[in-house]
């Protein structure tokens, strides 16, 4: 199979040649690593490759395996194989190996995925866009002067490019759902509890982050969504498994449903006409369908809730400093870490146990607004992202920015928190929509609709209440097969 070729399958169709011998995973692995070698020197989503080992785990595949011999690539953060480098995109975990198999790499495994490396992250996913210090940035396959975003923006890269047809991705404020929208991918997140977590973890950034996929097609997030939904009895967090197969399911036409949508910012920030025009499109074609869609948004406060969501970001920050530094046998130096990190860290110390309380309060309050509204509302549309990418380096602090920063550590916890606001607005400006699904627990997907008049894609994002990843799955597959999808097919012509 040539690399051509290869890159017009998705991963069902490439375990469907593999289980009908049409081709060896011996083939699929070197069409895969003949594409990283083309794009990969440019683009620099795969920053670890394990070709000598994939030749070992080809040996160990078997026929009952669904998708045997399908390259993958696995994201440098929580999705760790044993034994091998787990860097979080840090400079203070350069060395770092794993300890063992995520459990979330486990399932993978045992479907016959071929892990043929770990791809590029910005360093512990703090950033919506991948530049980190440790390895550089990872840049947009559409257009290498932008970003493919961020936290999940090498795997984006990376299944954009045509090297995999799937990657592992994780989400803790948009981290699948940004990305898709800046490299015409689909990303799905599903409900809070839905994937596996650890071993050695219950939670990821108190239930905000999820580990799942990035597709290029719907089946194939319909089809990992089966392989990976589990219920663990030692996770904090579990919703009921799906009564059905997603993937089988994706034939079922949706029925007429209630649909809100909005273009507005929940935080008061801009929003593009290239982003409101995909969402108009949107709708257009939805009422088409025959939904009933309308104009509307839930009534929460954005800007508060985006606090309390830095408010955790901080206690996560300084807790995970404060075990960094007890390895270390001393403290972290500030020039060891990207700045989002240390300013973080260090504002973590003055966040008390009442304000992390009433931080956690917050989000339960907004997912029970959120209850309230899909009461009248089956689901709700906004833009995926505000904007297209960003350029590299665009979202990234200079030097003076850098400086002002520093001063963290003399300012009150309240001053903290409003320069942590200030920090992060600019990016924040980019992705204002993605947050609120990581703090309430829905499932939340970003469709590629639209391509700016600069080629650049831009998603919509459509979320839906907790454990309806199947009402997602299915109206996106009627999408994909309508003239409203602007996917990669495009960009690997």
């Amino acid at each position: 199979m040539n690399v051509k070729e290869y890159m017009t399958y998705d991963a069902t169709g490439l375990a469907a040649l593999v289980r009908n011998k049409q081709v060896t995973p011996e083939e699929l692995m070197q069409a895969a690593f003949d594409r990283l070698n083309e794009v990969n020197p440019e683009l620099n989503a795969v920053i670890r490759t394990r070709q000598e080992q994939v030749l070992k785990d080809i040996k160990e595949l078997h026929e009952y395996q669904p998708f045997a011999g399908v390259p993958f690539v696995l994201k440098n953060i929580s999705q760790g194989i044993k034994n091998e480098p787990l860097t979080a995109g840090a400079l203070l975990l350069k060395d770092v190996k794993a300890n063992s198999d995520s459990h979330f790499v486990d399932r993978l495994k045992q479907a016959g995925f071929l892990m043929i490396g770990h791809t590029n992250t910005p360093e512990f996913g703090l950033r919506n866009v991948t530049e980190p210090a440790l390895h550089g940035p990872t840049r947009n396959p559409w257009n290498t002067d932008y970003s493919p975003g961020g936290s999940s923006g090498g795997t984006a890269a990376a299944v954009a490019s045509g090297i995999v047809p799937a990657g592992g991705a994780s989400d803790g404020g948009g981290s699948i759902r940004i990305p898709a929208s800046f490299t015409g991918l689909f990303g799905l997140k599903p409900t809070r509890g839905r994937t596996p977590v650890g071993p050695g973890a219950g939670r990821q950034w108190q239930g905000a982050s999820i580990d799942f996929t990035l597709t290029k097609t719907v089946r194939d997030s319909a089809a990992l969504l089966d392989l990976l939904q589990v219920i663990q009895p030692e996770a904090a967090f579990q919703t009921p498994l799906y009564d059905g197969s997603y993937q089988e399911d994706l034939v079922k036409r949706t029925s007429s449903m209630r649909i809100a949508y909005s273009v507005e910012s929940p935080v008061g920030t801009k929003v593009s006409e290239e982003a409101k025009q995909a969402v108009q499109q949107t709708v257009k074609w939805l009422s088409e369908q025959g939904h009933q869609v309308e104009e509307a948004k839930p009534e929460i406060d954005g800007i508060h809730l985006m606090q309390q969501y830095y408010v955790m970001n901080s206690g996560e920050m300084s807790a995970l400093f404060t075990s960094l530094a007890r390895s270390l046998g001393r403290p972290v130096k500030p020039e060891e870490t990207d700045i989002v990190a240390w300013v973080l860290a260090e504002a973590g110390k003055n966040v008390t146990a009442a304000a992390y309380t009433e931080s956690l309060d917050a989000w339960d309050r907004a997912a029970a607004q959120m209850a309230s509204f899909h009461q009248t509302y089956d689901l709700y549309v906004t833009p995926a992202t505000a904007y297209s990418a960003p350029k590299v380096g665009e979202l990234m602090h200079s030097d003076q920015e850098t400086a002002a920063l520093l001063r963290v550590s003399s300012l009150s916890m309240q001053a903290q928190q409003d320069l942590i606001y200030d920090m992060f607005l600019k990016s924040l400006t980019y992705t204002p929509f993605t947050q609120l699904a990581n703090l309430t627990g829905q499932p939340s997907m970003s469709v590629p609709v639209h391509l700016t008049s600069a080629g650049l894609p831009l998603g919509v994002q459509v979320t839906a209440p907790k454990g309806k990843e199947d009402w997602l799955l299915r109206l996106a597959a009627e999408m994909e097969t309508s003239s409203i999808w602007k996917g990669t097919s495009q960009l690997n012509r």
